[in-house]
């Protein structure tokens, strides 16, 4: 099965030390690569404001990572993640398709711009220093700007 790109977010205690939280994502990198996985990018984005008070705690250190790895994996660190006493919540999504779509609908995009502009007779691909078209512009009126000093 091929991989998948997954963003992780927990929330631990706002009273976790640096050590404390580098000794979790350690746990979550062992897990990740033995089972075939690739932690992409692991970002602490420290201590913040819950939006409603967890288990006694109304602020939570929050980490954020992105995984590339397989939906087993993913179940795994699930499950470790729920039993862990010093991760107050935590969040799994999958993005890689969100990705797809955004990508596919930017290459729509591109292909359709490109059609229009040989229709026109231009070239597909717009020039450096080419401005919008007078007639693509919402209202490409220069004459309100007529009379004024710059």
């Amino acid at each position: 099965m091929a991989d998948r790109q997954y963003e992780l977010v927990y929330i631990l205690p706002p009273d976790t030390s640096e050590q404390q939280a580098t000794e979790l994502h350690q746990q979550i990198e062992a897990v990740v690569s033995r089972m075939n996985g690739h932690i992409e990018k692991m970002e602490n984005w420290g201590r913040r404001k819950l939006a409603y008070e967890i288990g006694h705690h109304k602020e939570g250190v929050y980490v954020f990572e992105v995984i590339n790895g397989s939906g087993d994996l993913m179940k795994e660190l699930d499950r470790r993640l729920k039993v862990m006493d010093q991760v107050v919540r935590h969040l799994v999504v999958r993005v890689d398709e969100e990705k797809k779509v955004v990508d596919r609908t930017r290459t729509k995009r591109q292909t359709e711009s490109e059609r229009r502009r040989v229709k026109r007779g231009l070239p597909p691909q717009r020039q450096p220093g080419e401005g919008r078209p007078a007639a693509d512009a919402d209202e490409a009126d220069d004459d309100r700007f007529d009379g004024m000093e710059v």
